[in-house]
């Protein structure tokens, strides 16, 4: 896919695991090349408590250009302790912290007992709720009982997003109505399991549609040439964005337009700085 026409727009990763170990040999490169790119700020994904505080840690060393979540994914829901909870309290009050998450349910992997999965999610959700940003949210094959602890909390919340949404259109559009944002990755760009979401697309209203690499993974299977690894990265977005506004049959600057002020809005992030700056 040709993104020759797509470098000036600005636009915002809302998921991005640069705590990952496979960028601790050039993280600041992987930053760089992200920003001459396009892709002006990116939301560092915290996922443990100790992957949370290296998020703040990272977004207090590039201020205005990284950002943290601090959450604990359900993966690791067995490991959200009182003494973990209170540590998360802790780092969601932190101004590099804009949102709580990855939070939610995962029955497909199932590394955490559902039933602590369950609790550490609608625990979470009460901790954004006390200190009022949004939730960074996960789901897959648990559609039901998330949707259902979900819609306990709702009211409560200061928004959140449906990040990585891979499913079908009836999950689309109960997060909707449950006045979620939806992330989009890469996984459009897979046509063995993604092609599903390209008719999916023009459903998600201006404004509630935000764009996310979740590298290192899901490297986008058609970026030609290849990259010779197959950790991804934030740079790639402008591809991905390109993906969904061929789908969506708008315009690229339009895309970029309305999913950075959608992720502005619901981050409450201040403008990017200049680069170089």
């Amino acid at each position: 896919m040709d993104n020759d026409n797509t470098a000036p727009a600005q636009l915002i990763d809302i998921g991005a695991n640069l705590t990952h170990a496979s960028f601790d040999i050039d993280r600041d490169a992987v930053i760089a090349r992200a920003r001459a790119a396009g892709v002006a700020q990116m939301l560092v994904t915290g996922a443990t408590v100790p992957g949370s505080a290296q998020a703040v840690q990272l977004a207090r060393a590039q201020p205005g250009v990284l950002f943290a979540t601090s959450g604990i994914h359900p993966h690791h829901a067995h490991e959200l302790t009182d003494d973990a909870a209170a540590q998360l309290a802790e780092l969601a009050l932190a101004p590099e912290v804009v949102a709580v998450g990855e939070c939610g349910l995962d029955y497909f992997r199932d590394y955490s007992p559902r039933d602590a999965q369950r609790r550490a999610f609608a625990r979470q959700l009460a901790l954004a709720a006390s200190v009022g940003k949004p939730v960074f949210l996960h789901q897959r094959d648990a559609h039901e009982d998330f949707a259902a602890i979900l819609r306990e909390h709702r009211a409560s919340l200061a928004g959140g997003v449906a990040h990585c949404f891979t499913a079908q259109r009836a999950e689309l559009e109960c997060y909707l109505a449950l006045d979620l944002a939806i992330g989009m990755t890469g996984w459009i760009c897979d046509e063995r399991r993604g092609a599903h979401l390209a008719p999916l697309m023009p459903l998600i209203p201006p404004g509630r549609l935000v764009i996310e690499t979740d590298s290192p993974y899901l490297l986008p299977r058609d970026l030609s040439p290849k990259p010779p690894s197959r950790r991804n990265e934030p740079m790639h977005l402008p591809h991905v964005a390109a993906a969904i506004a061929a789908a969506r049959g708008e315009p690229f600057a339009a895309l970029a337009a309305h999913s950075t002020a959608a992720a502005r809005r619901l981050f409450g992030l201040p403008p990017a700085p200049a680069a170089g700056a």
